[in-house]
């Protein structure tokens, strides 16, 4: 039997919602902007520097995490971070960046390959690494590049796909998704690092799919009712698409959520960013990009075919929302 989250030719008025989610959008921006502001996030070492340290345990036993941060902590090191990535056997351990040069942070990895082992048996130290304040910096700084890149490059690519209004609102929806989930980060304290850049990336390609979906709908409802007012045509526009846009949230969160309680540590991070983003997209979709149409007062004259004359077009329905 076939699964519908919806069912046909829904009415919903999401146009008479638009007030309560523009003001609910603005309260969040602003408290994710001052959580950002006041308690910044909980860097990785990939954008503030530290010691990564990969070990196993033989026999393939599952690795004692709270016994190696115990150990770690016994060497000197505050606060470190032991987390299992991979199988069970598998942990990485971080520590913040010690005074002194290359060599001084060169002798921390040294010194938990020596002790660790006495510390914890059956452990193996399989890898080493160490982030300089260099290139942690330059990599916070490449990370913000990227997410503007793409920002500008959906703006162009929507800007010439459709109206300018389109581009606009589609802009300032992927913007309302990336600032609110830097304020998601801020308010978990969940590690901010490289793959979270990635996950935010790909919350914007995602948010983008969703928006365009509906913008295409749009348009092409504009074209067969040229007389409709226009919040009644966001509004058919919108319920048309609803299925298909519950529908690719929900089997996408089936599988995050999968990935979140069982993919491990490693990964607990990105996948709890694109949880977040899958929501606040579908959500940007529906009442921040849609609406905004309304607020730029969009052209119709320039999506309309050259002769609007055609007899079998509708070109006006009755408002099926006025009741609602």
């Amino acid at each position: 039997m076939f699964l519908r989250l919806v069912p046909d030719n829904t009415k919903i008025n999401f146009m008479g919602a638009r007030k309560v989610a523009f003001a609910l959008s603005i309260v969040l921006i602003i408290a994710s902007i001052a959580l950002f502001a006041m308690k910044s996030l909980n860097y990785g070492i990939d954008f503030q520097g530290g010691i990564s340290v990969e070990v196993q345990m033989e026999g393939e036993k599952a690795i004692p995490i709270e016994q190696v941060k115990q150990a770690v902590e016994a060497m000197g090191y505050t606060s470190p971070s032991v987390r299992r990535y991979g199988a069970d056997w598998e942990a990485m351990i971080r520590i913040e960046r010690q005074e002194g040069d290359a060599k001084a942070q060169s002798a921390v990895i040294q010194k938990v390959r020596e002790e660790l082992p006495k510390a914890v048996p059956g452990i193996k130290f399989m890898d080493g690494n160490f982030i300089g304040a260099t290139v942690s910096g330059e990599l916070k700084r490449d990370g913000a590049l990227a997410v503007t890149i793409a920002v500008l490059a959906v703006l162009v690519y929507i800007w010439f796909r459709f109206e300018w209004q389109f581009g606009l609102g589609a802009v300032l929806a992927l913007v309302h998704d990336v600032l609110l989930t830097v304020g998601f980060f801020a308010i978990t304290r969940l590690e901010f690092n490289l793959s979270i850049i990635a996950a935010i990336l790909t919350i914007v390609g995602y948010s983008l799919n969703d928006t365009v979906v509906v913008y295409d709908r749009v348009r092409e409802n504009i074209r067969k009712y040229s007389k409709t007012p226009m919040e009644e045509l966001l509004n058919l526009s919108l319920n048309q698409t609803l299925a298909r846009t519950l529908m690719t949230s929900v089997t996408t969160l089936v599988a995050l959520f999968a990935l979140f309680f069982f993919g491990g540590e490693a990964i607990r991070g990105f996948t709890a960013a694109m949880i977040w983003g899958v929501v606040v997209g579908t959500y940007s979709s529906v009442f921040v990009a849609s609406p905004l149409l309304l607020l730029f007062k969009i052209r119709r004259e320039a999506m309309l075919p050259v002769e609007d004359d055609d007899p079998t077009v509708d070109k006006s329905r009755p408002n099926q929302f006025e009741q609602m």
